[in-house]
């Protein structure tokens, strides 16, 4: 080889490492913007608390305190937004950037129309104010109860369980409560209430959302003629989920209301909605073919619409959980006495409201994609069942004030479709092999044509195209292995946040 192939190969050869240092360098970059922009949105919300507290005695701790709620928003919107559109990205009504855009948005607008503008200083009365009798110790139980829930909510992103907010930021309070004033303190009450609702809201998501895919299977995928079945149906599923909603919605915004008005409401908006409904399913199945595509085509924008309504009700609901502790402090920090109740500020409100939409934006898509695909696999129709699970459960526990997770309800939901799947394919597969059987008896044949599973995924293949019998159980299986994780990680997530947080508090007291 001449010299100049030699000069001209080695020139190749540094090139191309050249390339390949960029390439990684890329995608370093790529991984760190993320946290960069989280960094950056937790030094505006110190400098919009700066601004609002300047002066102030203990200006510094509410700055600190700012920080840390903004961190704890962020960790929120990571974790807890993926139960809301989460299964229309597992269906494919929606794509990942879609449902990051439209949470976000909605969460905000929920957040900041219909969020608690009055908040219990200690989280669901679990630590009484005359408890805690001294403001520099609420103050140091709220800054601990904000570290360690979102501490912990970060951690169960990582490992990838959603876990329920309410739940982490209770478990705070509980362990800084015990911490500051005795175990004598908490209201073992609530908290036994609260670990009831870890067993039955999923059970009541699970139930509600198998009773409604089993409707669904019934009289709409399984009618001889479905496009007739869906025009009669669908409009009667989606009127039922603005119903709910606007009936939820009316508690939040009036909470004097009895249960007279918000049903009148409820029922109203129902029969309005069904009329829109009617109208825009008969319009949209003109012309289509009598088969299941066409059903997930129709279960489309209705599944949409509902994942936007439930991040709507989230940013509503939940706005608390990440700015309470943080209301309380700034009350603190102005205030001579330990109020009952605190006015939340609009700055603090704005916190909390972006916090959510960032933590969706940046770091929401690994709990999406467990939500939506890898628990089990969804289409418009189980995933329609599961959100509607969810808000027809939400707003009866609103009904009757009782305190549950729409987390807990809305992956114990899929756990049961994903189920309710396995059970119904399974016992389809057995009853067609039976007839089978039954049929060869009579004909006198020895083999018996592979059956095509008795699913609405599968039914409009081609049966020569059909999966093995292995490649169908794997489909249908649901993923144990997360259903560990969620379980683990909902089990310990009040006695973990609550250790957490009495290390916090001791902590802070020693570095004060």
């Amino acid at each position: 080889m001449s010299n100049g192939s030699r000069g001209k190969h080695a020139v190749d050869k540094d090139l191309g490492r050249l390339a390949n240092i960029g390439e990684a360098t890329g995608f370093v970059m790529r991984g760190l913007v993320a946290p960069g922009l989280a960094l950056v949105f937790l030094v505006l919300a110190s400098i919009l608390a700066s601004y609002h507290v300047l002066g102030e005695p203990r200006a510094l701790i509410v700055v600190v305190a700012a920080a840390i709620g903004a961190y704890l928003a962020l960790n929120i919107g990571a974790n807890d937004v993926a139960n809301n559109v989460g299964p229309a990205v597992g269906a494919n009504a929606m794509t990942m950037t879609g449902a990051l855009v439209m949470a976000a948005i909605f969460e905000t607008v929920g957040a900041l129309v219909a969020g608690d503008t009055v908040v219990a200083t200690i989280s669901n009365e679990i630590v009484p104010p005359a408890a805690i009798f001294d403001l520099a110790l609420l103050i140091r139980l709220m800054l601990a109860a904000l570290i360690s829930s979102a501490l912990w909510i970060n951690f169960s992103t990582w490992i990838g369980a959603p876990v329920s907010t309410t739940h982490a930021v209770v478990g705070g309070v509980v362990g800084a409560g015990a911490a500051a004033a005795g175990f004598g303190a908490v209201n073992w009450l609530s908290v036994c209430v609260i670990a009831l609702s870890w067993v039955v809201t999923p059970l009541l998501g699970a139930g509600m959302a198998i009773a409604f895919q089993a409707f669904v299977k019934t009289f709409i995928i399984y009618q001889d003629d479905k496009i007739a079945a869906a025009r009669r149906w669908v409009p009667v599923l989606i009127a039922l989920m603005a119903g709910s909603f606007l009936a939820y919605l009316v508690s939040k915004l009036v909470p004097q209301s009895g249960w007279q008005v918000r049903t009148l409401v409820g029922i109203g908006c129902f029969f309005l909605s069904w009329l829109a409904a009617h109208s825009f399913i008969r319009h949209q199945s003109e012309g289509m073919e009598n088969r299941n595509r066409s059903l997930r085509q129709l279960f489309r924008l209705p599944l949409i619409g509902a994942a936007a309504l439930l991040s709507f009700a989230h940013g509503a609901n939940d706005l608390a959980n990440c700015i309470g502790p943080l209301a309380a402090i700034v009350h603190a920090s102005k205030s001579a006495q330990v109020a009952d109740v605190v006015d939340i500020p609009f700055w603090v409100m704005l916190i909390g409201a972006f916090g959510i939409s960032c933590g969706v934006l940046l770091y929401g898509p690994k709990l999406i994609r467990i939500v939506g695909r890898e628990i089990t696999k969804l289409n418009p129709m189980r995933a329609y069942s599961v959100a509607l699970a969810v808000a027809v459960i939400v707003l009866a526990a609103s009904w009757f004030g009782l305190p549950v997770s729409s987390t807990h309800i809305a992956v114990g939901a899929v756990f049961g479709v994903g189920f309710f799947r396995e059970w119904y394919n399974a016992h389809s597969r057995h009853r067609r092999a039976y007839l089978d059987r039954k049929q060869a008896r009579k004909r006198g044949r020895r083999k018996v044509l592979v059956e095509a599973p008795d699913d609405e995924d599968d039914s409009d293949e081609d049966p020569r195209k059909q999966p093995s019998a292995e490649e169908i159980m794997r489909r249908k299986l649901v993923r144990r292995a997360h259903l560990i994780t969620i379980l683990t990680a909902w089990a310990t997530t009040v006695p973990a946040a609550a250790l957490l947080a009495a290390v916090v508090f001791y902590t802070l007291g020693v570095l004060s």
